[in-house]
């Protein structure tokens, strides 16, 4: 035993000192000088070694409790390997070799009360729930003509958020919190489509269908569209594309299907399936039979390939539904982050939904000129910020709202042109007939944390006090800012204040002075401090202390560096593409914010460019970092560094920041003030041992909500999909699903049976490690109930 708290604090000890001379804290430098006494005086038989051990434990709570207080999760780290320990000494077979009366406890009954009174704190510990806000949503404070709203027939789904406005509200009442808890599961499709030798390894199953009339829509990540019968699940047609995908594509998904009703010549495809692919087509299908539609573009398909040199396919793709907005299906591209400066242009395009001929492009790199340019003809700018999640449209207004990332590369933007600035990671509001853009708002100023605008935005009326109705358009984003903006105008609907932020960039790159910071908003309020290191034991807590001692942290927007920099929110966002789900009626958002750290690090390297390969580059001479050898290296060609990009985790794999991480939460879009915010999820799926200890995980997926006052989520690391109160966020039902639920729900009636169903996929995701699958599943309340 004597051996083991010597080892025990020679490592404290090298690491304590490490830490101190870092300006961190104290604690593990004077504990292991302690745990080294104990070892010295156990090795002489003398008493006195539980009394400094008690000591110890001690002055270890006192400590950890003036750091966190009683949060458990963050006391556990602190002192899980020291009452251990502890337990270990006060047995009896160790007591009797110190004591000369041979009694228990004898000498050890100071280190009994220790362990009891650390005992007792870890007990009230267990029971505070400091992390959770309790409230109450306001009820329905609205009329709308739920029949029709969104110009959606009520019992259907037929675009990605339900409707083009993207709020993913469905007006179906029929499940309620008084009978959420009888939901069963009705129905379970399996697609087949399983990853492929010759796939990236992100490939993920992130659709959310659609529903029209009888038949529920959707693809899977090979672009494979399936038709099912909405009341039983049973395959009425299936068309597979047969993409070319390869290990040079980012990341092999689909987020979904857009229909439209649009007879072509002779009656042909009177309803009509639309769907993106990854290898850059546009493809109409007949809705009713899944046949090509062969007066569309040649064949049924349309080429989306923007002109981008032929050694760059699989670095643009189609991987969300095209919007569609009277006769045009609009849509733009997501290109590979961090591969080259040299990338396909981010070119948003308008096709006609009959003929797939082009009537309009707005390329960011030449806005003035939308004229619809010949496929394949290289006329676009590239490397402009490109917008690879859907959008949402007003035909009223006859805007289209498009959310846009940056211009490549993410870390370092020294070539930054104008124009790219001025859509980068922005909304832009687009004439629906011309393309032209009406206005820009910009959520961050050159992006240099891959802050992109994630989600669809949304469209709801609200109505302000001594302000009337105000039609907004709420964008959710990676900072957690949510901008409220007057979608006619762009103008923000809440206040809006440019901050300073931190200066000193990289070589060669510049800085925006000040950032926008939204007062409705889900970003942290607290910065980053030691004290949030975590970690399964004060070992490995103690490695993430003196990693983010030697880290550059300021506060939101501390630039990227060559030491590594703290970007937190991280780039995994608070909320990314899942984004909000709005009731209209209410005038509320239910969203789910994440909090995880990651870390950059830019890596110098000098230019080595290749005809074939404009603007590569390889590593730095005499570097010590190689690509293949560096955890989330990007080479970002053509830049002078590159950049390891990863998740802020320990040694062992747990995120290096205290828990929680992960949400659910109640917007008032009204006062924009959360109301109620509760940790979600549990690391069941996620430990060695299935333990559901809930510590809030995180999610990528979304939420939807119902006019029956449910929320439903299943994009939580653990593998669920949840039913909350809406008003105040409490979880009502949940069902186990047979694989990561990293998607959108959606909802339906089926009059077959006279039921709402709520359908999700669960196929997984490749980055996060959820497991992995092909099914979709449908739930509904029994028959006749």
């Amino acid at each position: 035993m004597a051996a083991i708290l010597a080892l025990l604090g020679i490592v404290l000890g090298i690491g304590g000192i490490w830490l101190a001379v870092l300006g961190g804290s104290l604690y593990y430098l004077i504990a292991a000088l302690a745990l080294i006494g104990c070892a010295v005086l156990l090795w002489q038989r003398r008493p006195a070694a539980l009394w400094l051990y008690a000591l110890l434990l001690v002055g270890t709570m006192i400590w950890a409790l003036a750091e966190v207080g009683l949060d458990f999760w963050q006391l556990a780290p602190r002192g899980d390997l020291l009452v251990i320990l502890g337990v270990v000494l006060v047995l009896p077979w160790i007591v009797r070799r110190l004591a000369a009366s041979g009694r228990w406890p004898g000498p050890a009954w100071p280190l009994v009360v220790a362990l009891g009174v650390a005992g007792l704190v870890a007990l009230i510990s267990a029971f505070q729930n400091r992390h959770d806000l309790h409230g109450t949503l306001p009820g329905p404070r609205a009329t709308l003509a739920a029949s029709l709203y969104g110009n959606v027939p009520q019992q259907d789904w037929t675009a990605y958020g339900r409707s083009w406005r993207g709020d993913r509200w469905s007006p179906l009442n029929q499940i309620r919190p008084d009978n959420v808890g009888k939901l069963q599961k009705a129905w379970e499709f399996h697609t087949g489509d399983l990853q492929r030798a010759s796939d990236p390894d992100e490939f993920t199953y992130e659709v959310t269908p659609i529903k029209v009339g009888g038949l529920v829509y959707l693809c899977s990540p090979h672009n494979i569209v399936f038709a099912l019968d909405a009341e039983t699940g049973k395959q009425v047609w299936r068309f597979d594309p047969h993409i070319t995908a390869s290990k040079e594509m980012q990341h092999l998904t689909c987020r979904g299907v857009s229909y439209a009703a649009a007879p072509g010549p002779n009656g042909e495809c009177p309803e009509r399936i639309l769907m993106g692919t990854n290898d850059a087509r546009l493809i109409a299908l007949d809705a009713r039979t899944g046949q090509p539609c062969r007066s569309f573009g040649s064949g049924g398909q349309v080429n989306l390939w923007p002109g981008a040199p032929e050694w760059q396919r699989g670095w643009w793709q189609v991987t969300s539904p095209p919007v569609i907005a009277g006769n045009l299906a609009i849509l733009g591209g997501a290109v590979y982050d961090n591969k080259s400066t040299f990338m396909p242009s981010g070119v948003i395009r308008a096709y006609d939904v009959v003929t797939g001929k082009p009537a309009w492009s707005f390329d960011p790199g030449n806005p003035n000129d939308t004229a619809p340019q010949p496929p394949g003809t290289g006329r676009y700018v590239p490397s402009t910020p490109n917008s690879w999640m859907v959008g949402a449209a007003d035909e009223a207004l006859g805007l289209v709202y498009v959310p846009t990332g940056m211009a490549a590369i993410d870390q370092w933007g020294g070539r930054r042109s104008p124009e790219t600035e001025r859509f980068s990671s922005a909304i832009i509001a687009l004439d629906i007939a011309t393309g032209k853009p009406r206005w820009v708002y910009q959520t961050v100023h050159h992006d240099l944390w891959d802050m992109d605008v994630p989600a669809q935005p949304a469209l709801v009326d609200l109505e302000l006090p001594g302000r009337g109705r105000v039609p907004a358009l709420v964008q959710s984003t990676k900072t957690g800012n949510i901008f409220v903006l007057d979608r006619r105008t762009g103008q923000p609907v809440f206040p809006v204040e440019e901050r300073p932020v931190p200066g000193d960039p990289a070589a060669g790159d510049r800085l925006s002075p000040t950032q926008p910071f939204s007062s409705v908003s889900f970003m942290p309020d607290w910065r980053v401090t030691e004290a949030d290191m975590w970690g399964a034991t004060m070992l490995d807590q103690l490695a993430c202390r003196i990693t983010f001692r030697g880290l550059r942290y300021e506060s939101p927007f501390t630039p990227p560096s060559t030491t590594g920099s703290l970007v937190f929110p991280g780039n995994f966002g608070v909320m990314d593409w899942g984004g909000m789900a709005i009731d209209p009626v209410r005038m509320v958002a239910f969203a789910h914010p994440n909090y995880m750290a990651f870390v950059d690090r830019l890596i110098p390297q000098k230019p080595a460019p290749a005809p074939e390969r404009q603007g590569e580059t390889g590593p730095a001479s005499g570097s010590d970092m190689k690509g293949s050898d560096v955890k989330g290296f990007n080479p970002n060609y053509g830049a002078p560094f590159a950049v390891a990009l990863n998740p802020f985790l320990s040694l062992i794999g747990l995120p290096c920041q205290a828990p929680p991480w992960g949400y659910v939460a109640g917007l008032d879009l009204v006062s924009g003030k959360v109301i109620w915010q509760h940790r979600n999820g549990t690391i069941r799926d996620q430990s060695p041992i299935p333990l559901p200890f809930k510590m809030g995980v995180p999610s990528l997926g979304g939420p939807m909500v119902t006019a029956g006052g449910i929320a439903f989520m299943g994009s939580a690391l653990d593998y669920y999909l949840r039913a909350y109160d809406t008003a105040t966020g409490n979880v009502l039902w949940k069902a186990r699903l047979p694989a990561g639920g990293q998607a959108t729900p959606m909802s339906y009636w089926s009059a077959a049976s006279g039921r709402q169903f709520v359908v999700i996929a669960a196929g997984g995701h490749g980055t996060l490690g959820t497991k992995a699958g092909d099914a979709i599943v449908a739930y509904a309340l029994p028959k006749g109930s």
